[in-house]
């Protein structure tokens, strides 16, 4: 099986893929949060949106609470936050574990993945990043401190379009 195949759901409780989501654009899932010192990051990932969505590519975020619960809102709350603060209109999954016994299977698959230092494993903090190519494999692994718009996550971006 595919992660493009990999059931979740949206924020608003509709059960889907990655597949479905996103048609057979490139994807970077970034898991998400609204009260974090990074959360200002939304700004970047509508960028990424905005430029690259017309050329196949697509951001969804899923939203964590598993970081000093810096995502305790219901999807409601997420939802309302986003689109009306960062003006987000990528797809948002429903809040989901990253780390430990309730990881949910898409990161359980994405975190098999290293990171530019060749490192796998847990998920550090919220916003880190996973590029997935429209062919369903991850090409990229991006720490939380990496920005949307550093020059390796663009260049990424740029050679699965």
């Amino acid at each position: 099986m595919s992660i493009r195949d990999i059931p979740v759901r949206t924020l608003s409780d509709e059960s889907t893929t990655l597949g479905d989501l996103a048609g057979d654009k490139a994807v970077l899932v970034v898991n998400v949060a609204s009260k974090c010192g990074l959360t200002p990051q939304y700004t970047g990932l509508v960028e990424l949106q905005r430029t690259y969505g017309p050329r196949g590519f697509s951001v969804v975020g899923v939203p964590c609470n598993q970081f000093m619960g810096q995502e305790p809102g219901t999807a409601e709350e997420i939802q309302q936050f986003c689109s009306t603060t960062y003006g987000v209109d990528f797809p948002l999954l429903e809040k989901v574990e990253v780390n430990g016994d309730g990881r949910h299977p898409l990161y359980q698959e994405l975190v098999q993945t290293a990171d530019a230092e060749g490192e796998a494993g847990d998920i550090q903090w919220n916003f880190e990043k996973f590029l997935v190519d429209r062919d369903g494999k991850v090409v990229g692994r991006f720490r939380p401190r990496t920005e949307p718009s550093d020059p390796a996550v663009v260049s990424a971006i740029e050679s699965v379009l």
